[in-house]
């Protein structure tokens, strides 16, 4: 059942499954809390208390904001956890790692162990190199045609190359999911202002974190020329041994439902050691 919490400028759409401790999934841009329906059962199963947030302008929440950075998801997420009592490990995907970072920064109280998929955290530099690279390249143009011309063709043409080789069984009706919210009113226009949104206020708090950090990125995620030197990157402006990484064979920019067995894996050993204490 669908549940909302106020904030300044609207609302923001959740759903809470099971009991125990808390943890907070949020999506990545032009998605919805559907986006973690392969991980929240096995989840559940394990004894955790989950939310799945619809990002500001996503699924069920508010369309119409006047802030699409990551600071401002990140108060939203905050929002969230304050709601359900808190404290909560909070799993960030994309535009949302960069919120998870900034929201572990904020309030360190609040937030026990952040895990962040295939996360833009960081500032972001492309050469003419990257160009060269077939999958960065169709990636980059396709992420960049939709945020400029507001192309829903574009952006499921994007989650094409963003999902390398396997799809999930319900590949079709996830892709119907999208378009149908992308083409209700703000919706794709929440996604073009979060495509237009720099990394560089999560980046800036990379190395306030004071609790453990999951890092989980694909090893053929087209956002990135080389995804493993981005994950290394993350953890080294960390405070020293914060950050682990761990890379999914395979994998593109959505792991954790291109091979949900797998995240889920690593998500359980990580929680088992880190959740306990919420």
């Amino acid at each position: 059942m669908t549940e909302y919490v106020a904030v300044n400028d609207g609302t923001i759409a959740f759903e809470v499954t099971g009991s125990g401790p808390l943890v907070v999934l949020a999506h990545g841009l032009g998605d919805s809390r559907a986006a973690y329906r392969a991980v929240i059962p096995p989840l559940v199963a394990a004894g955790y208390r989950v939310a799945a947030v619809d990002l500001r302008g996503c699924g069920e929440s508010s369309a119409d904001w006047p802030d699409w950075s990551r600071t401002a998801i990140a108060g939203d997420l905050l929002a969230v956890v304050r709601h359900l009592g808190g404290p909560a490990v909070l799993v960030g995907h994309s535009i949302a790692g960069g919120a998870a970072t900034i929201a572990a920064a904020q309030e360190p109280s609040l937030i026990t162990a952040l895990v962040e998929l295939g996360p833009f955290t960081r500032k972001q530099s492309v050469g003419l190199a990257a160009l060269r690279v077939t999958r960065v390249r169709q990636g980059m143009l396709r992420l960049l045609g939709a945020g400029v011309f507001g192309s829903e063709r574009l952006w499921l043409s994007y989650l094409d190359v963003a999902y390398p080789g396997a799809k999930p069984p319900d590949w079709a009706e996830r892709l119907d999911h999208i378009g149908s919210m992308l083409r209700e009113p703000g919706r794709m226009k929440a996604m073009q202002g979060m495509i237009r949104s720099a990394p560089t206020d999560a980046g800036e708090q990379l190395g306030k974190v004071r609790c453990p950090v999951l890092l989980v990125m694909g090893t053929l995620d087209p956002d990135w020329v080389d995804p493993h030197a981005e994950g290394l990157g993350i953890v080294e402006a960390l405070q020293p041994g914060l950050g682990r990484l761990e890379m999914i064979e395979g994998a593109g920019h959505y792991p954790h439902d291109q091979y949900p067995d797998r995240t889920i894996s690593l998500l359980h050993s990580f929680l088992q050691e880190h959740a306990a204490s919420t």
